[in-house]
This record gives C-alpha cells, sequence and structure tokens, in this order.
C-alpha cells in the first residue's frame, strides 16, 4: 500500500455522502486490524468507495479506505483505516430508517446507543446501508404560538429534516408561546387576539382582530407589534398589550452555550434573518426558507440545485460510402 496522508477518525455525526460510497462486504476471516489489511491488500476498489462494512460470522467491522487511483474505475486499496472493530461497532436493522437522512440513522442508532460503541452500521429502507460516527443531534429549539397542535413552524422544520440530507442530524424541541396561558397569566375583562386560531373560543370576553370588531377601551391585545399596528390603524388608539411575538421570546441569550434557535415574525416578509444563533422565518414561510434558516443554524451552506452532467460526446457521422 502507498503512504500519503494519514487517514484521521471520523468527527462525531459522520456519515457516508452519498451512501453509494460504502460498500458492504461479507468476508470470512477474522475482523482484527492484522485480519483485515491482509484482506484488503489483494482487493481492489470502486472508485467512489470510502469506506467498507465488512461483516464476518455475525460481526461487522467498519474501515475507511481509500483508491490507488480514484480516476480508475477500480483500484487497488492504496490506504486504510479499521474505524472500529466488532467490540465498538453495531449492525442495525431498522427497515423504516433513511440512511441517506442524518437524523433518521441517528435515531436509529440511538434506540440501540450503548456506551462503548462508535460506529452504528444501518440497513434500512430498501436493504440499502450506511453508518454514523458517534451520533450526537444538534439540538433546535423551535419557537413557535400555539394552538395549533402541533405548530406550524415545527412540523414544517420536520418536513425538512426528514429530506435535507445535507444536514447533520437535528433534535427539534418546541419551545411553545402558549396563548391560553397569556390570558390566564394576565386577567382582563375582554381579549382581544389577531384571528381565530389563537385558540380560545369566540364569546362575549373574546374578539378577533383580523374580524375588526367594535371598539372596547377594556380589551388587552394578546398579539405582537404587526398587531398592535392593525390596531392603531383600526381604531387611531395603543392597547394595553401582551407581546406573543416568538422572535421577541428567542431574542438573546447569547455566548458560546446560546441555544440555537429556529422561530419567526410576521415583520419579516420574505426571506430569512440570522442573528447569532437565532433564525428568524417569515410568518407565512414556505419550506425553502425554513430550509435555509435550519441550514444556516448547522453551519450548512445554502441549497443548490444539482449539478448537470457534461454532456455525452456527439456520435460520429458515418463515412460516405465508397463510390
Amino acid at each position: 500500500m502507498t503512504t500519503g496522508p494519514a487517514i484521521g477518525l471520523p468527527e462525531p455525526n459522520t456519515i457516508t455522502r452519498p451512501y453509494r460510497g460504502l460498500s458492504v462486504q461479507e468476508v470470512d476471516i477474522p475482523l482484527t486490524p492484522a485480519g483485515i489489511e491482509d484482506l484488503l491488500s489483494r482487493r481492489e476498489i470502486y472508485r467512489r468507495t470510502g469506506y467498507l462494512v465488512l461483516r464476518s460470522h455475525g460481526q461487522t467491522a467498519l474501515v475507511a479506505v481509500r483508491p490507488e487511483d480514484p480516476d480508475r474505475l477500480f483500484s487497488p486499496v492504496a490506504q486504510l483505516r479499521v474505524l472500529s472493530g466488532p467490540a465498538a461497532t453495531a449492525w442495525i436493522d431498522a427497515p423504516e430508517a433513511d440512511v441517506g437522512n442524518a437524523t433518521s440513522l441517528a435515531t436509529a442508532a440511538l434506540a440501540r446507543r450503548r456506551d462503548d460503541l462508535l460506529a452504528y452500521v444501518v440497513r434500512g429502507r430498501f436493504e440499502h446501508v450506511n453508518f454514523i460516527w458517534q451520533p450526537a443531534p444538534v439540538p433546535v429549539l423551535v419557537t413557535e404560538v400555539v394552538p395549533p397542535h402541533p405548530p406550524k413552524l415545527l412540523a414544517m422544520a420536520e418536513q425538512v429534516v426528514g429530506y435535507d440530507e445535507d444536514l447533520p442530524p437535528v433534535s427539534l424541541v418546541l419551545d411553545a408561546v402558549d396563548v391560553r396561558e397569556l390570558a390566564a397569566a394576565h386577567l382582563a375583562p375582554h381579549y382581544l387576539l389577531p384571528c381565530r386560531g389563537s385558540g380560545l373560543p369566540a364569546g362575549p370576553e373574546v374578539s378577533f382582530l383580523d374580524c375588526h370588531p367594535p371598539y372596547r377601551a377594556d380589551w388587552l391585545l394578546i398579539g405582537c407589534e404587526r398587531s398592535r399596528q392593525f390596531h392603531e390603524h383600526f381604531y387611531g388608539t395603543q392597547p394595553r398589550r401582551v407581546d406573543l411575538c416568538p422572535k421577541a421570546r428567542a431574542a438573546d441569550p447569547a455566548g458560546p452555550a446560546a441555544p440555537r434557535v429556529l422561530t419567526k415574525c410576521c415583520l419579516l416578509e420574505r426571506g430569512i434573518e440570522v442573528n447569532g444563533t437565532t433564525a428568524t422565518v417569515p410568518w407565512g414561510a414556505n419550506l425553502d426558507e425554513v430550509r435555509a434558516a435550519l441550514r444556516a443554524l448547522c453551519g450548512v451552506p445554502p441549497a443548490s440545485g444539482p449539478e448537470a452532467a457534461p454532456p455525452a460526446p456527439a456520435a460520429k457521422a458515418p463515412a460516405p460510402a465508397a463510390s
């Protein structure tokens, strides 16, 4: 095998991206470093293969490999490192897991977590296989108004985490701004809420700002800055108000221990806003905006479209027949 920069240990949460870069092979050798090196010294690997999962008599090992010539379809193994032997590698059958998705892999792995394990090899949907190294999901607080349950921003974030294969494993935690709790904590003879989706039923003690009800001097507005602006436009007065803006609730802790926060604000009409460890999307955010916010929080570059494959060379026209 050739020399070169040594293969290092993976960072926590490493998976094979894309997972076609991992090859699973059944072998009939002891999965020791010496046995593995002897086996692979006589093998070729595909040019895209970065990891091998070796299976022998119910045991599993994970090996990082580099091909001798990445421009050839197959070439000998130039470098290898046994990352984890049978004692530190788990094989997991999880038919529900999407093995291209780090969060799905981490969920399957952590359900079977042991302190002595480093690598979790998961056979998931379609019997495809990938691994995750020392899974440690990134916690993201989703600060959002409830009801409804589940809140829309949390549901959208779950959808993005479920399909974006560039994200690390993410753990979404709801930080709820509950309209009913705010009303119970601020007693008033009458409440004015932004809209009927705010969680309190219509009645003699509740009105909804979007219905432009007759003005009452005794009501308490449970709403954000935009609701205050609407009230001033409709009635020409400043109401007593309890702020329910999730962005205002999310502002600041700062510093190295500050949590990552995904939230929303109706003063932001399009795009996203990132301030430290807080990412804000519009009240009517689309999935692209939620995806961009989560990527920013996790340090992942903005998404771009797939690269186009180079065009196939044009076929040569046949030579004219001899006359």
